[in-house]
């Protein structure tokens, strides 16, 4: 349970679930052993560890939370406890967007009906989905401002894709993308930027018809990067690659969290969200996706593509009443320009392999023995 003593009554509550990969410590490939890493570790983390679609992952989800700190150790617990269960069954824990090395396809599907259900359905998506993701959770009063919460986040997910962004490589390399994970997803049905919605009655109109058509095997498999939670009280959103480190981790909750205090305000006085041009949006998720913090963003007063040059700038602008309002403004802007310091994860991932000029090394430098361990 979260200690929220200390937390004032308007700050809501976050939660993050990662997802890792499993890396073979010899050859530097993903290996299926989700099962028996899930297994072992929920020894001890309960149902605070699970299986993932692909048996090459494991997922964790943190409770809710209050404060960084409070995340930033609950995500570190997680990590450390997976990562020890990984190694005494012979493998490595890796924090990166896609398989940098090897040959991953078609992935081995872990085995329960849901899983199947989602093969049959989506056949050759399955085989190659070999990504793995952060989601953040932000509480929310009820689903009806959930949905318009949704709104208001929508021009800022290119900004969110962009910082997070740690998969350049995959099965072998460089694919000229800073976040490839982003745009493998594109392909499914139900991915990427959600609609506009001008209420809750009309989100859950379209999921029904998603759902009787049999394009959502069922209401869980609605996969935007922004959505009401189907089992939580929360807004989730699903923009981001997993984080190289847990800071990074905690870094990106507390920038949703301050969106989600800057929409809710915005709800509360009547504003149900600007209606931004799908494709433009679509656009610059792309741009973010292709080039990191080099990209495009979203100008949000004019629903233009501009050039990023005032990206964390203009992120801050937006939300700075929200963090002072959640106590989090010298966090942020200290974690912020740390990030801008030392690049993304892509940037890193990039950075290791010009110096020692091989996938293996980047790989090596990905696995978290322990979540201190980031990219050297």
């Amino acid at each position: 349970m979260a200690d929220t003593s200390g937390l004032r009554p308007s700050v809501p509550l976050m939660g993050v679930e990662e997802e890792y990969f499993l890396v073979d410590p010899r050859t530097r490939e993903v290996v299926p052993y989700g099962d028996e890493v899930a297994a072992k570790a929920a020894e001890e983390l309960g149902d605070l560890v699970s299986r993932e679609l692909g048996r090459y992952q494991v997922e964790t989800k943190t409770p809710p939370c209050g404060t960084f700190g409070e995340l930033h150790g609950e995500l570190r617990r997680l990590r450390t406890v997976v990562a020890t269960a990984a190694e005494s069954l012979g493998t490595r824990t890796a924090a990166v967007g896609t398989v940098p090395f090897g040959a991953p396809v078609p992935m081995p599907v872990t085995d329960n009906p849901r899983c199947a259900k989602q093969l049959r359905n989506y056949r050759g998506l399955v085989d190659e989905h070999v990504i793995c993701a952060a989601h953040v959770h932000v509480e929310v009063p009820d689903r009806d401002r959930a949905v318009l919460v949704s709104n208001h986040l929508r021009p800022w997910l290119p900004h969110l894709i962009a910082l997070s962004a740690n998969s350049p490589f995959f099965c072998g390399r460089d694919t000229g993308y800073a976040s490839w994970r982003h745009t493998m997803w594109q392909r499914w049905p139900v991915a990427g930027p959600p609609p506009y919605f001008s209420s809750y009655d009309a989100y859950e109109q379209l999921l029904t018809v998603l759902t009787d058509s049999g394009t959502l095997p069922d209401r869980r498999t609605l996969f935007w990067d922004i959505r009401p939670s189907s089992r939580y009280p929360t807004v989730e959103v699903r923009a981001a690659d997993v984080p190289v480190t847990a800071e990074e981790s905690a870094l990106l909750a507390l920038l949703v969290r301050a969106l989600t205090v800057t929409a809710l305000r915005a709800v509360e006085r009547g504003d149900p969200g600007p209606e931004l041009s799908a494709e433009l949006l679509r656009a610059a998720c792309w741009r973010a996706a292709r080039d990191g913090l080099r990209g495009a963003r979203m100008d949000p007063r004019t629903g233009l593509l501009s050039p990023a040059d005032g990206l964390v700038p203009s992120l801050l602008h937006h939300i700075g009443p929200a963090l002072e309002e959640t106590g989090d403004r010298e966090t942020v802007v200290a974690l912020l320009r740390r990030l801008a310091a030392c690049g993304t994860g892509a940037d890193r991932q990039r950075a290791v392999h010009a110096r020692r000029g091989s996938l293996l090394d980047v790989v090596d430098a990905l696995v978290t023995c322990s979540p201190a361990v980031g990219l050297r």
